[in-house]
């Protein structure tokens, strides 16, 4: 009896101890579910990073979350535990900027310049013949057209002659653009259907000549008279040309580009491939300064969407250096009684100044030469008396006047490209002497001034890498790690700095800091995974840095390991 007893107790233990373990079961199953069904469902989550967030902190973060194209969390690992993601990287501690942004390039002319002969990297005038003899060959074209040649380069470091040209092409017109876009090479037949002759009188340029013949090279101004009558590209050449311009942003880690001078028709094109989704990088558009341009936007007024921002005119005050177009106080070093030229003349800057600080639109206004930087920074402090926060940019701001830079406020924004000085410097001190460097890509004393400094490549004309707009900005130095202490090294700017001025600085420059320019809530995802910390690494190791991915409103646009 007390076995059976013994019996029935155990197997009544047994039956309790499993219902008890099946209520904690589905009790930890419940328990389960109601967190994951609590967690909200998002479209990504990118953790174990070291992510620069360039906010108001600039603190490092090691997760955010994106939704909808927006960060909606930024924080540390806890944020696996609040949010169920579709997808989750897990980046090694890889290093997360926000995307960067090119505050001064030529986005169209980038993709366009693919279309024609390339002559970047040539180191001779005869190198310069034999590309466009090789471009040229088997193809029955209207007009050969070229660019990126740089006499600064050559061993015979003048001007070129158009004579061998004539003897190549007597039949089809030559234009061959000078690097900085500034100067042009043409034929005869190129002068003969522009009407150029050698009494032909331009202002605002020069039409050079030797022992009083023409030698087929334009600075500034009359080359639009040879533009006017090349082939224009179709749309067809046009949409090919952005394309290929954004596939060349998206792998160097580019999410915005601030385009320094647009024709309304290409701004148009422009919104329309975006909105048709056939375009998705962001665009800033700086209006190209034309009676047409000027009187159509300040009629109908600025156009923003979440790809494209119009609210900005872009000027000329004068050429630039490299080909003596810059406008100097005095003679230039290398050519007694040449003191360059002015686009626009000073009364014009100063009327246009009056005349859009009454409007919402920016005035940006490329000055190169000394004298070109001073009119437009005169005519900027003058216009803008009663304006608040007019963010007035001067683009490149390149050779100041030391006892001008007190014209610089926080009202006039510095718009610079750091690879122009170290592109610049084997020469730069023969057009300018000693004296005059010292105002020179000032970009520290800038800073200073006005407190924010924006920066760009001026692509094509440099190379589109903003790994190397960065490192020239911080050591002063080129790829050859030349010159070993910096050029001009007082005027370096600190890592943080130049990061900014690719960030969020540069989102401010164009009125776009509450959307762009840091990794904060509420912010478009635009964001850059590099494979290495530019905060973090060696001089040499910063040169070298790889794009990992570029990501677009939390879409991955480019990327060479992630899926």
């Amino acid at each position: 009896m007390n076995l059976l007893h013994l019996s029935f107790e155990k197997k009544q233990n047994f039956r309790i101890e499993r219902m008890i373990k099946n209520i904690f079961f589905y009790f930890g199953l419940a328990l389960i579910l109601s967190l994951t069904s609590c967690q909200k469902k998002v479209d990504l989550i990118v953790h174990n990073a070291t992510v620069y967030t360039m906010g108001d902190n600039i603190g490092k973060a090691s997760s955010f979350v994106v939704d909808g194209g927006k960060f909606v969390a930024v924080g540390g690992e806890e944020l696996l535990n609040t949010y169920n993601a579709n997808k989750i990287l897990d980046l090694k501690e890889l290093p997360v900027y926000p995307g960067f942004i090119d505050s001064h390039c030529h986005f169209l002319s980038l993709g366009l310049s693919l279309q024609k002969v390339d002559l970047t990297g040539t180191r001779s005038f005869e190198e310069v013949v034999g590309r466009v003899k090789d471009f040229a060959k088997n193809k029955k074209l209207k007009a050969i057209v070229g660019r990126g040649w740089d006499q600064n380069d050559w061993e015979e470091k003048t001007f070129p002659n158009k004579t061998i040209l004539d003897e190549l092409f007597p039949e089809t017109p030559v234009a061959l653009r000078r690097i900085d876009g500034h100067a042009l090479l043409v034929n005869q037949k190129a002068l003969d259907l522009a009407g150029i002759g050698v009494n032909t009188k331009i202002k605002g340029g020069s039409i050079i000549k030797e022992n009083g013949k023409l030698t087929g090279v334009l600075v500034d101004a009359p080359m639009k008279l040879i533009s006017n009558i090349l082939p224009k590209p179709s749309i067809t050449e046009k949409i090919k040309a952005l394309k290929d311009a954004e596939k060349i942003s998206f792998e160097n880690g580019l999410t915005t580009v601030s385009v320094a001078g647009l024709n309304k028709d290409d701004i148009y094109l422009i919104d329309s491939l975006q909105k048709s989704n056939a375009l998705s990088i962001k665009v800033y558009a700086m209006i190209s300064n034309s009676e047409d341009n000027l009187a159509h936007f300040l009629s109908n007024g600025p156009i923003i969407t979440d790809k494209l921002t119009v609210r900005s005119f872009k000027i000329y005050a004068d050429g630039a250096l490299g080909s003596r177009g810059a406008a100097l106080k005095s003679d230039y070093s290398d050519l007694k009684k040449h003191r360059g030229s002015f686009i626009t003349s000073k009364d014009s800057l100063e009327n246009l100044a009056y005349k859009l600080a009454s409007t919402s639109f920016q005035m940006n206004t490329h000055a190169i030469g000394d004298d070109a930087n001073k009119a437009v920074l005169e005519a900027y402090n003058k216009a803008l008396v009663f304006s608040d926060d007019p963010r007035w940019r001067i683009e490149h701001a390149q050779i100041i006047d030391t006892s001008d830079i007190k014209l610089f406020n926080r009202k006039i924004i510095p718009s610079v490209q750091p690879t122009h000085a170290t592109s610049d410097m084997y020469w730069a001190e023969d057009r300018l002497g000693k004296k005059r460097l010292q105002g020179a890509y000032a970009y520290k004393l800038l800073l200073e001034k006005s407190g924010r400094i924006a920066l760009g490549t001026d692509f094509p004309v440099e190379n589109v890498s903003p790994i190397k707009t960065f490192f020239s900005a911080v050591f002063r130095e080129d790829s050859n790690l030349y010159p070993e202490d910096g050029y001009l090294p007082n005027n370096k700017l600190s890592k943080l700095e130049a990061l900014k001025g690719m960030t969020i600085w540069g989102a401010y420059s164009n009125f776009e800091e509450r959307q762009k320019g840091s990794i904060e809530v509420g912010k478009a995802a635009d964001f850059v995974i590099l494979d290495r910390d530019l905060l973090d690494e060696s001089k040499k190791r910063i040169l070298n840095a790889k794009i990992v991915a570029t990501i677009l409103d939390g879409n991955i646009v480019y990327s060479n390991r992630i899926n």
